[in-house]
C-alpha cells in the first residue's frame, strides 16, 4: 500500500466488476476488468482463472489455456484451474496433453466435489471420443476413404472447436469429394481467421478442381512461399501444369487437323489426375471431338458419356453427343439430348439445334437416297450419274429372270429404289427440298415426285425403242430378244430392250 492506495482492495474491485459483466455475458468487458485487476494484484490465481473462464467464452482457447496454467502455478491445489487446462487442451485438439494434467490433478491430495468429478467424467469421454475419432479418421485416409475421413474429422471438430487442422482437414476431403462449394467455405473462414498454409492449399485444389487453373497456381505459389516445403502443394502444383500443358497440346493438335495426336494426348492426359471431376469432363468431350473426326463413332459416344458422369451440367458434352448420335444413325437419341439442353437452357441457339436435330430425325425416316446409290451427300452430278449406271445394270431385272423368284423381286425393288434415288438427287429443286427435310410429295412443279419414269430414266442412260442395243446375254448364248417389257408388280413401270 502506498499513499493510501490498497492494490489489493482494488483488484478485487475490479474482479467483482469483471464478474458481473461475466454473468451477463459481457466477456471482453470482463476480461479487460480482470486484466486491469492482475495489474493490480498479478499473483492472483483467482484472477487468471476468471480471465481464463471469459476467454473459454469467446473461443480463445489458447489465451484461457495460459491463463489457466498460471492459474495452477500459482495454486497448485486449483481445482477449477486444472479442469479448465483440461477443456482448453480438449477444445485445441490436444487429447494427450489433456490426459498429462487430468493425472495430474488425480494425485492432487485434495477432495472433489460432485460437481468436479461429473465435470471430470465428461472430460474423460470427450478425450476418449476425440482419440478414436482422429485415429478413425487418419485410418480412412490412409486407404483414400474420404468421405469417411470427413465425418471423423467433423466430428473431431465439434469437440475442439479451437483446433483449425480438423476443419482443414475435413475441407480438403470434401474437396477430393467433389464438394468444392462446402470445402472452399470452410477454408475461406480459417483464413479470415489466420494465415493458414494447409487452408490456403485447400482453396488451391478447389480452383484447381473447378478448371480454374490460373487462380490454382497462384494460389499453390502462395502456400510456398508461406511453407517452402509444403510437399501436397509441390505435387499438385507440377500436376496442375503438367495437366494444362497436356489439354493445350491436345487443343493446338486437333486445330492443326492433327487428329489422332489429339486423341493420343488427350487420352494420356485423362492419366494425369482420376479426382479432377470437371477437367476430366472437358478432356473426354475433346477427345470425343477428336475420335469423332477418327470414325470412332462408338467410343466417342462413350466419352461424351464419361463426361456427362462427371459433370451432368456440362452442355457441350450433350450436344457433342447429339452430333455423334446423328452421324451413326441414332436420331431420335440426339433428339433427346437437345431437349435436354434446350429445357434447361431455352437460348435461340439451342432452340435452332434442337429444330435441326427434328429435322435430321425426319430425313431419317425416309429413304437415303444417297446411301441407296453409294455417294457422300456432297456428290457432284457427275458422281451420281455414273453411280445409277453402275447400280442401274447391276440390278436390272432382264438380268435376272432367271433368278429365284425372291432374288429377283429384291433386284426388282432395288432397282426401282435407285431410279427413284437418281431421279430426285438429278435434279436440284428436288434435291434441295429433300436435303432440306421437305417432303418431295408436295412438289407440284414439272416432273413431280409422283411422276418419276423408271423406264424413261434408264433409257436416258442406254437408249431403248428402235435403239438396237444389247443389254445382256440369254444365258444359253447369244442375245435376248425382248419385246414385251417388264412390268414389276403391277406398278407401271416398263422397260423395252431390243436386241438386233
Amino acid at each position: 500500500m502506498a499513499d493510501g492506495f490498497d492494490a489489493e482492495a482494488a483488484a478485487e474491485q475490479k474482479k467483482a466488476e469483471g464478474n458481473e459483466f461475466h454473468k451477463s455475458k459481457d466477456y471482453k468487458a470482463a476480461i479487460k476488468c480482470y486484466s486491469e485487476a492482475i495489474e493490480l494484484n498479478p499473483t492472483s490465481f483467482s484472477l487468471y482463472g476468471n480471465r481464463s473462464a471469459s476467454y473459454m467464452m469467446l473461443g480463445h482457447y489458447t489465451a484461457a489455456l495460459e491463463d489457466a496454467k498460471a492459474s495452477v502455478n500459482l495454486n497448485n491445489n486449483f481445482i477449477k484451474g486444472y479442469i479448465r487446462e483440461i477443456k482448453c487442451h480438449i477444445a485445441l485438439g490436444q487429447a494427450a496433453a489433456a490426459q498429462n494434467v487430468e493425472q495430474k490433478l488425480l494425485h492432487l491430495d485434495t477432495n472433489f466435489s460432485v460437481d468436479d468429478k461429473r465435470t471430470l467424467d465428461d472430460c474423460n469421454k470427450q478425450i476418449a471420443a476425440l482419440t478414436l475419432n482422429e485415429a478413425k479418421a487418419r485410418k480412412a485416409l490412409e486407404v483414400d476413404d474420404c468421405r469417411s475421413a470427413a465425418y471423423y474429422f467433423e466430428q473431431c471438430s465439434k469437440l475442439s472447436p479451437g483446433n483449425t487442422s480438423y476443419k482443414v482437414l475435413k475441407a480438403e476431403c470434401q474437396a477430393m469429394l467433389g464438394k468444392l462449394t462446402d470445402a472452399a467455405e470452410l477454408a475461406s473462414e480459417v483464413v479470415r481467421k489466420e494465415t493458414n498454409a494447409d487452408a490456403i492449399y485447400v482453396l488451391a485444389l478447389c480452383s484447381y478442381y473447378q478448371d480454374n487453373m490460373d487462380r490454382a497456381l497462384k494460389l499453390f505459389s502462395e502456400v510456398l512461399r508461406l511453407a517452402p516445403d509444403h510437399k501436397k502443394s509441390l505435387e499438385t502444383y507440377k500436376k496442375v501444369k503438367k495437366l494444362g500443358k497436356m489439354k493445350e497440346d491436345g487443343n493446338e493438335a486437333f486445330k492443326l487437323g492433327k487428329y489422332q495426336e489429339a486423341y493420343d494426348l488427350y487420352s494420356e492426359a485423362l492419366k494425369i489426375d482420376p479426382h479432377n471431376k470437371y477437367t476430366n469432363a472437358k478432356i473426354y468431350c475433346n477427345r470425343a471431338n477428336a475420335g469423332g473426326k477418327l470414325k470412332k463413332l462408338d467410343e466417342s459416344i462413350k466419352d461424351c458419356e464419361k463426361a456427362i458422369q462427371l459433370d451432368e451440367t456440362y452442355e457441350k458434352a450433350y450436344l457433342r453427343r447429339a452430333k455423334l448420335l446423328q452421324e451413326a444413325g441414332r436420331y431420335e437419341e440426339a433428339v433427346r439430348d437437345c431437349e435436354h439442353v434446350f429445357k434447361k437452357n431455352p437460348t435461340p441457339s439451342h432452340k435452332k439445334t434442337l429444330q435441326e436435330a427434328k429435322l435430321e430425325l425426319k430425313k431419317s425416316k425416309r429413304k437415303d437416297y444417297y446411301k441407296l446409290l453409294g455417294v457422300d451427300k456432297g456428290a457432284n452430278e457427275d458422281e451420281i450419274k455414273k453411280a445409277y449406271k453402275k447400280l442401274a445394270l447391276q440390278h436390272h431385272p432382264d438380268r435376272h429372270h432367271t433368278d429365284p423368284e425372291e432374288e429377283r423381286e429384291e433386284h426388282e425393288k432395288k432397282f426401282k429404289d435407285i431410279g427413284e434415288a437418281y431421279a430426285v438427287l438429278s435434279d436440284k429443286t428436288k434435291r434441295h427440298r429433300y436435303d432440306t427435310g421437305q417432303d418431295l410429295d408436295e412438289y407440284d412443279g414439272p416432273g413431280g415426285f409422283q411422276d418419276v419414269d423408271h423406264n424413261h430414266i434408264f433409257q436416258m442412260f442406254f437408249g431403248g425403242g428402235g435403239g438396237g442395243h444389247d443389254f445382256f446375254s440369254h444365258p444359253g448364248g447369244g442375245s435376248r430378244r425382248q419385246t414385251s417389257g417388264f412390268q414389276p408388280g403391277g406398278g407401271g413401270m416398263h422397260f423395252s430392250f431390243q436386241t438386233g
